[in-house]
């Protein structure tokens, strides 16, 4: 059988189709234990809190609640989460030797998350 030109645009073309599919498949068709990749994730980080005394040095001092195994893997209440996620990062960045305010509930998300972010950057 001959291949003409256009067999092999064809071909390109699905190489190209099949190739932008698997660019957007979520978690359950990159593999099995891909689901359970974020799970992993947050365990680490949590073991990686717990050598740096997180409980003692962030959670008593704001009298807030050991973090769970899966705290960040499963979206349960963003705004807690979200307040969890800054004071954590507010202590990480005043223990690396920066002075960082401690965000408030209060405080304007999107403010918290810039200073967050700037102080990062200037790292």
């Amino acid at each position: 059988e001959e291949a003409g030109p256009g067999r092999r645009g064809d071909r390109d073309r699905d190489r190209d189709r099949d190739r932008d599919r698997s660019a957007d498949e979520g978690p359950a068709e990159r593999g099995p234990g891909a689901a359970f990749h974020m799970f992993v994730l947050m365990e680490d980080l949590l073991d990686k809190l717990k050598l740096l005394s997180y409980e003692e040095e962030a959670l008593r001092r704001h009298n807030m609640r050991p973090l769970s195994r899966h705290y960040f893997a499963l979206p349960t209440n963003p705004g807690e989460q979200f307040f969890m996620f800054c004071t954590l990062a507010a202590w990480l960045i005043t223990k690396a030797g920066r002075p960082f305010e401690q965000p408030q509930e209060c405080d304007d998300p999107n403010a918290v998350i810039s200073n967050v972010l700037s102080e990062l950057r200037s790292f």
